[in-house]
């Protein structure tokens, strides 16, 4: 897990000491800058050391005959047998890195490597036989890599944060990511909050010559495609049970210890089953978040600790409680720094406290059990899709006026906000629908908080969303709650989930990997029968069963609760200066997105208890503070 950034074109090469510094936390181990002229090529790694921790890691690397160089971010989990290929092939290897791996897979198959890579990943590899900078992400998207063209050349970096060094970068902002933003809280790829810089999509990867992108092709797809398998009950259970532990085998591969997550529930606790199990010579240091006050129970958030506490007894790890309450709210300003985009959504803080934590115990890798509902089910959603069969054959003026009662629930209640997002976008069919279940206001509303060049914007914009159009690549034969893991894959985690677990981590110096993301558990997930996901009020149905032998029955089948924080309360208490402060008449007026009327409005809604307006508001405040600290540099 490292920090790469660089350029090609004609840019300064003193910027390369500019931009290192801001990735610097990314690797605390090591530093290697390299600059080409002729080639107008600058190079930046930043390594967190993990696998051969000795010097001969160090990057940029070039291979022996000084042909390619690298710089890379993440981990090949099945490099040690695509090494064992190459030398038999006769390829020649000077270190133990998985980097080393990469550059001599190039020099055997070109752009085709990434067909045999199985891990988390993004770089940029030099070839000095036709000058070209081939840079790529892994299919799902676990790291992040940043990019823009410019009069200049092009730029690249795992952190946005980083292109801001470089004076010539348009700074323009990107409305219609803002927009997004607000719909989602977080924006789908390619988008960013500014103009000029793209994200690399997962599974996408890039040729670019003379500072030009020269071509810009996908060569991985979610396998949602693929026909539903005939499975009876127990050979899904075994399935399940391979290839979760075949994943966390595989990503147990370091040089260094490896920990874990442990909130007490399926996926965490599942991931740390299997890793103690792998290695059980090695005692497994395992971390969780406890509550210092009851600010968090009384937004109905259940209380990990006690649950965690179980399975670490249950299969004998060392478990280390990190305590948070309301002074997590002074690390929001650090927060939004380190994510580089305005997410509306304050869990990172929970990752990131403890990455801290483990950080300072000296454990540089935790395993995570995210993705598990992504794949499996679980979310809220997934079971409100699957109850439609209850209702939508009603025509759509009934539709639409069940999604209208259904505005009128209380939203201090958490029942009643559920059933109001669940109908509010019932008038809609198809993949409209399925989208609509990732909005987090009413169309109407969010119109009214855009002042007039925002508004000019968004109705510029198609009558289908970003969402509906990544829906539209799959057959028409995929089913709809299908179709909505695939959106939960392709935008919500890559987007959103792994944007924050990978930079919150590498705040701390941790690197944190993704068992439940494994490429052939994901495609094995996707060819399940959906019964075998959502049965009913359980999701994870199959995952559950398969964990029976393994875990507590408590810890598999306790109530499902999200990686949050009080938010709500937050914004009525500890936050509420910076409330009235970034979302002030005055404060509006001078950014000039946001219609000041239309703010005050959602704001006296919310305190009304009409509306919930808590993560909207909190969304209007992450794009305003985010301006501030990188637009403004006031904060």
């Amino acid at each position: 897990m490292c920090g790469i950034a660089g350029f090609l074109g004609e840019f300064d090469p003193k910027l390369l000491n500019e931009m290192e510094p801001v990735i610097s936390h990314r690797g605390p181990d090591d530093v290697g800058i390299e600059y080409i002229s002729e080639s107008g090529l600058g190079l930046i790694h930043r390594r967190l050391s993990i696998i051969d921790l000795s010097n001969l890691g160090h990057q940029p690397m070039w291979d022996t005959t000084h042909t390619v160089c690298i710089v890379f971010n993440g981990e090949i989990f099945n490099y040690k047998e695509l090494r064992e290929e190459l030398l038999e092939a006769g390829h020649p290897f000077y270190s133990h890195s998985d980097t080393e791996v990469l550059l001599q897979l190039y020099l055997r198959d070109g752009k085709s490597m990434l067909s045999h890579l199985n891990g988390m990943y993004a770089f940029a590899l030099w070839d000095t036989r036709n000058s070209t900078l081939f840079v790529a992400r892994d299919g799902v998207g676990v790291k992040p890599m940043y990019y823009a063209e410019t009069p200049q050349g092009f730029l690249f970096a795992s952190e946005m944060k980083a292109l801001l060094k470089i004076p010539q970068l348009d700074r323009s902002l990107n409305l219609e990511a803002i927009h997004y933003y607000l719909t989602y809280l977080w924006c789908p790829a390619p988008h960013t909050v500014l103009s000029n810089v793209q994200k690399l999509e997962p599974g996408h990867a890039l040729l670019v010559h003379q500072g030009t992108i020269q071509n810009h092709w996908q060569f991985y797809e979610l396998p949602y495609d693929q026909p539903v398998a005939k499975l009876s009950e127990t050979d899904a259970v075994e399935q399940t049970q391979f290839y979760i532990k075949q994943a966390v085998e595989r990503q147990m591969i370091a040089d260094v210890p490896v920990g874990a997550f442990l909130s007490g529930g399926l996926d965490s606790s599942s991931i740390v089953a299997f890793a103690q199990k792998h290695r059980p010579q090695q005692r497994m240091q395992c971390y969780t978040i406890g509550f210092k006050d009851d600010s968090f129970q009384q937004e109905g958030m259940a209380d990990d600790l006690p649950y965690a506490k179980q399975v670490a007894q249950h299969l004998d790890v060392d478990l280390h409680t990190v305590e948070v309450g309301s002074d997590m709210v002074d690390e929001l300003k650090t927060m939004l720094y380190h994510l580089d985009e305005p997410q509306a959504d304050p869990a990172p803080l929970n990752a990131l406290f403890i990455c801290r934590l483990a950080n300072k115990h000296g454990l540089k890798v935790l395993l995570s059990g995210a993705g598990g509902d992504d794949i499996f089910t679980g979310y809220r959603r997934h079971y409100a899709l699957m109850q439609e069969k209850y209702w939508d054959w009603l025509p759509s003026v009934l539709r639409s006026s069940l999604g209208f009662a259904a505005r009128g629930f209380p939203s201090s209640n958490p029942w009643g906000r559920r059933i109001s997002r669940a109908f509010q976008y019932a008038h809609h069919n198809g993949d409209e629908r399925i989208a609509s279940y990732f909005h987090w206001m009413d169309a109407n509303l969010q119109q009214s908080l855009y002042g007039p060049q925002m508004r000019k914007v968004v109705e510029s914009l198609p009558f289908s969303s970003p969402l509906v159009r990544s829906l539209s690549g799959l057959p028409p034969t995929v089913l709809p709650l299908n179709r909505m893991l695939y959106l939960e894959g392709k935008h919500f985690l890559a987007d959103h989930n792994l944007n924050y677990t990978d930079k919150m981590s590498m705040a701390a110096g941790v690197e944190v990997r993704v068992p439940l993301l494994d490429p052939d558990l994901i495609a094995f997930a996707a060819r399940l029968p959906l019964e075998f996901k959502q049965q009913g009020t359980i999701g994870k149905w199959i995952f559950k069963k398969a964990m029976e032998p393994y875990l507590p029955t408590g810890a598999i089948y306790r109530p499902k609760t999200g990686f949050g924080v009080p938010l709500r309360h937050w914004l009525r208490h500890d936050l509420n200066a910076i409330v009235e402060d970034v979302l002030s008449p005055s404060s509006l007026s001078n950014r000039g997105l946001f219609d000041v009327t239309g703010v005050q409005h959602l704001l006296y809604l919310d305190k009304q208890g009409r509306v919930d307006g808590t993560y909207p508001l909190f969304a209007l405040m992450c794009v305003e503070l985010w301006c501030r600290i990188f637009l403004d540099g006031t904060l």
